[in-house]
């Protein structure tokens, strides 16, 4: 009777198999060294965490929405405030008579009544506010000083009255890096970046 004998030779990918070992036993991965360890590091999905906003909170976004709405209503009129000015000083620096003066500032006030009196007037006195800042900030001359010095001293008192009784001032002061200014100064930026608009050089300083 003959025997014979069989040897099973397993392949190299079984061998491998059995090892624990193949194309994906080694995994790259992101590592940071810490304190001279090297730890692997992974990137988390974002979790999202909401909760209720107190009174005060509601109170502080409603301010926040309503200055920043403020802002992008009335920042084209008063850009286009500081472009007239310049334009209006430019010509004026060339105009000496008091009569031709007084004869070219009143017909840029006709034009300008006649192209921002209607959306002017659907301003609420808030966003009134917003706008004499603003043209501070484009012109660097509040409302009074501009008014005095184109329209003379007792018209600038008049209108001065005026906004005393809609509990405005004229004379509104501008500082970018201080409380509201600062939020509005913020979001003037916000503004130029997103309709592309340059900063205004204005000619001059009134005294």
């Amino acid at each position: 009777m003959a025997s014979g004998f069989c040897c099973v030779i397993p392949t190299y990918a079984q061998l491998e198999a059995i090892a624990g070992k193949g194309i994906y036993d080694t995994l790259l991965t992101a590592a940071v060294i810490y304190n001279g360890d090297t730890i692997e590091a992974k990137t988390l999905e974002n979790v999202l965490l909401v909760c209720k906003l107190t009174d005060e909170q509601l109170k502080a976004k409603a301010k926040y929405n309503r200055l920043r709405n403020a802002v992008y209503v009335t920042y084209p009129y008063a850009r286009r405030a500081g472009v007239v000015m310049n334009d209006i000083n430019a010509k004026l620096s060339n105009i000496y008579e008091k009569d031709k003066r007084k004869k070219y500032i009143n017909s840029r006030e006709t034009e300008l009544k006649k192209e921002f009196t209607k959306p002017l007037m659907d301003l609420s006195v808030y966003q009134g506010k917003v706008l004499m800042k603003l043209i501070n900030r484009e012109t660097n001359n509040n409302c009074y000083e501009i008014i005095k010095e184109y329209k003379g001293g007792l018209t600038a008192r008049f209108y001065q009255t005026i906004a005393f009784f809609f509990n405005s001032s004229l004379k509104q002061p501008y500082n970018p890096k201080d409380g509201d200014d600062a939020a509005i100064e913020k979001f003037v930026k916000e503004v130029q970046r997103m309709y592309g608009y340059p900063e205004i050089q204005y000619n001059k300083k009134l005294l």
